[in-house]
């Protein structure tokens, strides 16, 4: 819905006090993904605090981590890869204890995401300025996060129902009266 080649499931819930916003609002459609997660990687050298090379962790990430083209994950206990070619579910857990971040293999070794490209998976731009704290603490704000495409297409969608365009279907007003009353 927001073209983030990330899986992230959420539910949305949008209310209005007016019937006729309420007739107005339409859903965003699907969109089609046309970015890989490696659009959305960092250029340039990346700070070798990110790559497991040489560490504890990596004789058990080498056995898995074999392909450029797949994002994984450690969770703990082994390696979870994820097969529809886009990033896992970002979570607030993330970078506690040294799982859940995502983990990739490039032409340097075996890396963890960092935090940008956490935001920037997010949908965050590449100007948004992150705040000056811990690895960890970033790692969780960017998975406590909402996906901004997706919310800028939500909001722009109720802009429009509350200035009375896009009404494209018939007021349901009993499921309106039965919304406004379960609310009251």
């Amino acid at each position: 819905y927001g073209n983030v080649p990330q899986t992230r499931e959420r539910i949305f819930i949008v209310g209005f006090l007016s019937p006729d916003a309420f007739a107005n609002f339409d859903w965003p459609q699907k969109v089609k993904l046309t970015k890989c997660f490696r659009d959305l990687l960092q250029t340039g050298k990346i700070p070798d605090k990110y790559y497991y090379n040489g560490k504890p962790l990596y004789a058990k990430l080498r056995k898995d981590v074999t392909k450029e083209s797949t994002v994984y994950q450690w969770r703990r206990k082994y390696v979870r890869e994820n097969k529809k070619g886009v990033c896992p579910t970002l979570t607030a857990n993330m970078g506690t204890g040294g799982h859940n971040v995502p983990i990739i293999l490039d032409g340097s070794g075996i890396r963890k995401f960092t935090p940008r490209e956490c935001f920037q998976l997010q949908a965050f731009p590449p100007r948004f300025k992150l705040p000056e704290m811990a690895d960890s603490r970033l790692y969780k704000q960017a998975g406590n996060s909402v996906t901004v495409s997706v919310i800028h297409r939500i909001a722009t969608n109720i802009k429009s129902a509350l200035d009375g365009r896009s009404l494209k279907k018939p007021l349901d007003l009993d499921l309106f009266q039965h919304a406004v009353r379960f609310n009251a």
